[in-house]
């Protein structure tokens, strides 16, 4: 196997994946807002009004959370990076700050079909990125200084895989029922609960 020349310590690959989540979280939030000037009645609807966008931001929210934790476990043992590990991790960090538009798309066009299909979509690849990357780094034991993978990435690869597999099952799901398949997203509530339990 071509041993590709390191690049350096993985220090300032986390900082700067950590600026990126810290980013897109914060971008999810600008969708939320009630507008000035509004009467009473006006107010209370346009509270109304806030929910779908709440939601999607908790949604997405919880998200870009795991993806971030995820993504520090596969950095956990890693002590050099090569090209393939800096591309694949900056792809990840492309479609992680992409996820604001998805998630606008599913606040206020949640009916939609496409907006569901173009969620799933974007959550589905950046999972995939990120367990590319995992298997990468497994697969390179230079990078870890010949350390063998720990149990916690284990369980942080199983937890990407099951998001993969529920996001892409999502899209024929939508296809088939329409977006109330987005209730479908839940059953990775228990699993992620359970997968917790195993790390701890």
């Amino acid at each position: 196997m071509r041993k590709p020349t390191p690049e350096g310590g993985p220090e300032r690959l986390v900082a700067l994946a950590d600026g990126v989540f810290a980013i897109a979280i914060t971008l999810l939030v600008l969708d939320v807002s009630v507008p000035q000037g509004l009467d009473p009645g006006e107010y209370h609807q346009a509270l109304r009004d806030t929910l779908p966008n709440l939601g999607a931001y908790a949604i997405t929210l919880a998200v870009l959370a795991g993806f971030w934790r995820d993504h520090r476990a596969i950095f956990r043992t890693v002590r050099q990076v090569d090209g393939d590990v800096i591309a694949l991790t900056v792809l990840g960090l492309g479609i992680a700050a992409l996820l604001p538009f998805p998630t606008a798309l599913v606040s206020e066009y949640g009916d939609e079909t496409v907006s569901v299909i173009i969620y799933s979509a974007a959550v589905a690849s950046l999972g995939a990125v990120h367990l590319a990357l995992a298997a990468l780094v497994v697969r390179r034991p230079w990078l870890r200084g010949g350390a063998a993978p720990v149990r916690d990435e284990v369980l942080s690869a199983i937890d990407l895989g099951v998001t993969v597999v529920v996001f892409l099952v999502t899209i024929p799901l939508v296809l088939i029922i329409g977006p109330a398949a987005m209730w479908w997203w839940l059953v990775l509530v228990p699993v992620k609960v359970w997968l917790g339990r195993r790390e701890t």
